[in-house]
């Protein structure tokens, strides 16, 4: 089976405001009593997959979604598409935990199927905010898989409420569903760009109607999409990690602003390509190359993990001390660790050994046993680094209270110096497309000083990677104020969108009054 590609109608519309998201911001914990070192961490909210005309199409989904574990660990769900039917799983916990059993594989049939793994920022960790969502329209089934956030998500479900939409989540991405269900267009793709040309803010989104697999990129490209093949079936997947693990075929990025559809006609997958946006910079998120992307992923031409090697290089360029040893902050500051050592010279030590098998759920009923549990995920590594001075990598700071452990973890193990590197600059304005951040007063860099950051967290020296020194990483003599390459507001301020729902004064919900618990 091969399928063939052609250019559908190009349609345009004029620049779009962008606005704020339902993103609940979260509230820092207390520093004393959370031992948790993956507690101030970024997260992301979700990673979508799609394939379209393969028998085994709910097996590789579950596989896709598995690659794309570290985009959201919350829950997944995974919808198909028999040729008369849609069957739907969705589920709290891991991808693992609620899909590698057979029998649930076997309630999925069909050769068409969309999956989401979840990071719960917009609505809360509750069954039926879990993706897919799903529909029933005039025309038939739809099922919508979104990583993102939407920046008028809360303006769009005032007025769709308005004008008597029943919403049944606290996501943002049912707004999608009621845009394209209340469109007057004729076809189906004619209503999901009128739906699109109204949703504004940060989106890669991966549909299946009982005819069609739909792709979308937001205009700017914040949120990834790729596309692959494999056995002649097209793939959609948030990152190309997801392709590498079932054996499929990178075949190019999804553009941003484009709209990409794959339906069958006389036993040929065929494309249409849609780019209803006027073009406009691109700017990618440069968290997905900081942070977000597994190290074996390619985003955007380039390596994750080459990238990261190259901001650890930069930041020894730019902030070197002597040392005697260079020690990652497992798992995130790996690469940049290895950068580091390898331009300063440095030798490289596993210095904190992880525990990958133990759980978020470990029951510590005493503050004793509490104050024990930052051991269990992560333990000094004494032989490396007793009795030397050591420079820590991470790849960024939010609160700081995760950074003050590891740094008393250190010197309880007898690290006579401890300096901090943070291969990324200080993130100083919060986010609202899709990554998991405090208000300013939550983080740390906003509210405080260097110094002040230093003395807080305990080292003898603590510094960033420079803006202008993370561009030159990336391949750029440095920023372009005036057309900055990535989205990298956290930084700078500078949002690729405007942020009306952020600026409405009206109060907005952040969860359904009603059945706020409900599953």
């Amino acid at each position: 089976m091969t399928f063939t590609t052609y250019s559908g109608a190009v349609e345009k519309r004029g620049a779009m405001d962008c606005q704020q998201s339902l993103s609940s911001d979260a509230s820092p914990n207390d520093p004393e009593t959370d031992f948790d070192l993956d507690g101030d961490t970024l997260r992301e909210e979700c990673g979508v997959f799609g394939i379209f005309g393969h028998p085994e199409a709910a097996a590789i989904t579950a596989l896709g979604l598995h690659a794309l574990q570290h985009r959201g660990q919350e829950a997944a769900g995974i919808v198909t598409f028999d040729g008369h039917r849609f069957h739907s799983e969705r589920r709290l916990g891991l991808v693992g935990d609620a899909f590698s059993r057979r029998e649930v594989i076997e309630r999925l049939p069909g050769s068409a199927a969309v999956g989401h793994t979840r990071y719960s920022t917009t609505g809360g960790t509750i069954l039926r905010n879990v993706q897919p969502l799903f529909a029933e329209l005039h025309a038939g089934g739809f099922a919508v898989a979104h990583n993102g956030n939407l920046t008028n998500g809360l303006t769009l479900r005032r007025e769709l409420v308005g004008r008597g939409a029943l919403m049944q989540s606290t996501s943002d991405t049912e707004a999608i569903l009621h845009l394209v269900a209340q469109s007057r267009r004729g076809r189906f793709i004619e209503r999901y760009i009128e739906a699109l040309r109204a949703i504004e803010g940060a989106y890669a989104l991966v549909s299946l109607t009982n005819k069609k697999l739909v792709g979308a990129r937001d205009p700017r490209g914040i949120r990834p999409l790729v596309l692959g093949e494999l056995d002649g079936c097209p793939i959609l997947a948030s990152e190309t990690c997801a392709l590498d693990i079932i054996g499929a075929k990178y075949v190019r990025d999804i553009e941003p602003g484009e709209v990409i559809v794959f339906h069958r006609k006389d036993d040929v997958i065929q494309t249409e390509i849609h780019k209803p946006f006027p073009p406009m910079p691109p700017r990618p998120c440069i968290f997905e190359y900081i942070y977000f992307s597994r190290p074996d992923s390619i985003v955007a031409g380039r390596s994750v993990y080459e990238v990261r090697k190259a901001f650890g290089a930069q930041l020894a360029r730019e902030s070197h001390v002597d040392v005697d040893v260079v020690v990652p902050v497992p798992d995130s500051g790996v690469p940049a660790a290895l950068g580091y050592s390898r331009f300063s010279g440095v030798p490289y030590e596993l210095g904190i050994i992880r525990n990958h098998y133990v759980g978020r759920t470990f029951i510590q009923p005493a503050q004793s046993v509490r104050e024990l549990g930052v051991r269990m995920k992560h333990s000094a590594n004494r032989a490396a680094i007793a009795g030397k001075r050591i420079i820590l990598i991470d790849d960024s700071l939010v609160r700081g209270t995760t950074s003050r452990k590891i740094v008393r973890m250190m010197r309880d193990a007898g690290a006579t110096e401890v300096h901090f590197r943070l291969a990324s600059p200080p993130i100083i304005h919060p986010d609202y497309y899709g990554i998991d951040l405090p208000d300013r007063n939550g983080l740390l860099a906003a509210t405080h000083s260097l110094e002040e950051m230093r003395e807080m967290i305990g080292a003898d020296s603590l510094a960033f990677l420079s803006i202008d020194g993370m561009y030159r990483a990336m391949g750029e003599p440095g920023r372009d104020p005036a057309n900055p390459k990535y989205a990298d507001h956290c930084f700078t301020g500078a949002y690729p969108t405007s942020l009306t729902d952020h600026t409405d004064i009206e109060p907005q919900p952040h969860q359904l009054s009603l059945l706020a618990e409900a599953s």
